[in-house]
Order: structure tokens, then C-alpha cells, then sequence
């Protein structure tokens, strides 16, 4: 019989592999389907909506891979609040685009699908380790 410190340990060695976190695996997949659609962008929004962009889907994997490195849950937690909140920026920076009318209507809406499934799935992995 497994006791709590057991299960608690099993748990911090899967997370240490971030790599096998879907939250980090769906985060990776919305890199690239921005970097994708990045020819999109309006050269004048090369250093503008295009960069705040980039940098918001990258923080969503990166905060996730920072936090599975630390020692403590509350450490954990943290950096994937910070990743749930770049997932929000980046909804953002989508519906600013999708107003522009930068970007083709399918190209926005999978992107925008595809956010709106990783801010479920960092919510519930939230919920699980609070």
C-alpha cells in the first residue's frame, strides 16, 4: 500500500519531465501553429503585435517547464499561473488580430481554438495540484 509521501513524490517525478505534461505538449503545438501563421502580421507589426505575440506562446511551455523544476507545489502553482495568464494574453493578441482582420478567418479561429483548450487544460492541472 502506497502512503501519501509515496504518492506525493511519484507526482513531483512526473512533473519534473515536463515534457510529458499535455498542458506542456499542447503549449509547444500553439508555438508552432503561431510561428506559422506569423507571416501573416503586417510588416509595421513586425516589432509590435507580431513580437508581444511570440512572446506570449512561448511563455505558456516555458513557465510550464520552469515550474516543473522547482522543489515545492506552491513553486509549481506559481509558474503555472504565470503560464495560465500568458495563455489569456495570448486570447487577447488573437482578438486584437482577429479584428485587424490580419489573418485569414480559419487561420484565427483554430489558433483560438486551440488557446481556449490549453486555458481549460492549465485550469484543471491548476485544480489538481492546489
Amino acid at each position: 500500500m502506497l502512503h501519501f509521501g509515496m504518492v506525493q513524490r511519484k507526482a513531483l517525478s512526473v512533473m519534473r519531465n515536463f515534457k510529458k505534461l499535455l498542458i506542456w505538449q499542447k503549449g509547444m503545438q500553439l508555438v508552432d501553429k503561431l510561428y506559422t501563421a506569423a507571416v501573416y502580421f503586417p510588416d509595421e507589426e513586425r516589432f509590435g503585435m507580431r513580437s508581444q505575440s511570440t512572446r506570449a506562446v512561448v511563455s505558456i511551455p516555458s513557465n510550464i517547464a520552469e515550474g516543473s523544476a522547482k522543489r515545492s507545489q506552491k513553486e509549481l502553482l506559481k509558474y503555472v499561473e504565470v503560464s495560465l495568464g500568458s495563455a489569456f494574453e495570448l486570447e487577447t493578441h488573437l482578438l486584437v488580430i482577429q479584428n485587424r482582420k490580419w489573418f485569414p478567418n480559419e487561420v484565427i479561429d483554430e489558433r483560438l481554438e486551440l488557446i481556449t483548450e490549453e486555458q481549460r487544460m492549465i485550469s484543471k492541472f491548476i485544480d489538481k495540484i492546489s
